[in-house]
């Protein structure tokens, strides 16, 4: 390790990058090993999901903490798109503080519970480990093209409950406001499940969360890299960008589509997901060890 704190933080989105989409588990050994050997070098690492703080306690701090995660080490959870944050340390899971403000009102998420019960249980399930959203997930027996093929359905059955309940709401391009014009609520659909958060969630918030925790604890580097697997998850490198960091975002399924940004995209050719969030980790570790540039050919 270098003398030097390396001028780098790492702002990951965790379904994809991190763990399979197709497990939902940490399927690459190499991650794990290379996020800790990141950490104890110093770089800031703030895992920024949609998951809830008991997935992250169940799959990503656990190998974190055998891998051997030092108590030094500067890594964190922003669960639920800025819904819920804690500090993540040799011995796990810190404190947990929750955002109270972005949870869904009870009429919509009973409602969500007996549409899944009544329509959809033989392709998903409900996340109950959530606190600030209502989430409907694949079931793994499914197959993804069958799951993805009534995704839509299930995301528009979403919105008429919505507008049953006079819940202002938008999915996709779609906006349907409330009777007042207000929209409350986001419907968030990935490769295997959809969000029912609060309009005030998303990535940009938890890009926020992220950077007021690793200020709490230590310097802020001014070099940052995002890592996602779908469009919303720019959101964390457009937010560093407008606050002046210097940010690339690594896009590790960008077969949806690589937008216009101010800011570099970087790819890997011929692997996605959690084989393209490897490729770069295994970079980053490299070099910051032998202290070169963080990124390396790209």
């Amino acid at each position: 390790m270098t003398s030097a704190t390396p001028d780098l933080g790492l702002l990951l989105d965790v379904d994809g990058p991190v763990a399979s989409p197709v497990t939902r588990t940490i399927a690459i050994p190499s991650i794990a090993a290379d996020l800790v050997s990141l950490a104890n070098a110093g770089v800031p690492i703030v895992f920024n999901t949609g998951r809830s703080d008991g997935f992250l306690r169940a799959e990503v701090v656990e190998p974190l903490v055998q891998g051997g995660l030092a108590e030094h080490a500067q890594v964190f959870g922003v669960c639920e798109k800025g819904g819920s944050w804690f500090r993540i340390t040799s011995a796990g899971v810190g404190e947990i503080t929750i955002d109270e403000s972005l949870s869904p009102v009870v009429e919509l998420a009973t409602a969500v519970e007996d549409l899944v019960a009544s329509r959809f249980a033989d392709s998903v399930f409900l996340d109950r480990t959530k606190r600030t959203m209502v989430s409907v997930e694949q079931r793994t027996d499914v197959d993804s093209d069958d799951y993805l093929a009534m995704q839509s359905d299930f995301d528009r059955a979403v919105l008429d409950l919505c507008r049953t309940l006079d819940l202002g709401a938008v999915w996709r391009t779609e906006s349907h406001p409330a009777s007042d014009g207000s929209i409350s609520y986001r419907l968030d659909p990935s490769i295997i499940s959809t969000d029912i958060e609060s309009f005030r969630a998303g990535k940009a918030l938890g890009a926020e969360r992220a950077l007021a925790l690793v200020a709490e604890t230590g310097t802020v580097p001014t070099r940052w890299r995002t890592v996602g697997d779908s469009r919303v998850d720019y959101a964390m490198a457009g937010w560093l960008h407008d606050e002046g960091y210097d940010v690339a975002h690594i896009d590790v399924r960008p077969a949806d589509g690589v937008p216009e940004t101010a800011y570099p995209v970087l790819t890997v050719d011929g692997v996605t997901n959690d084989a393209a969030g490897a490729v770069f980790l295994r970079r980053w570790a490299v070099t910051v060890v032998e202290g070169g540039e963080a990124d390396g050919p790209h």
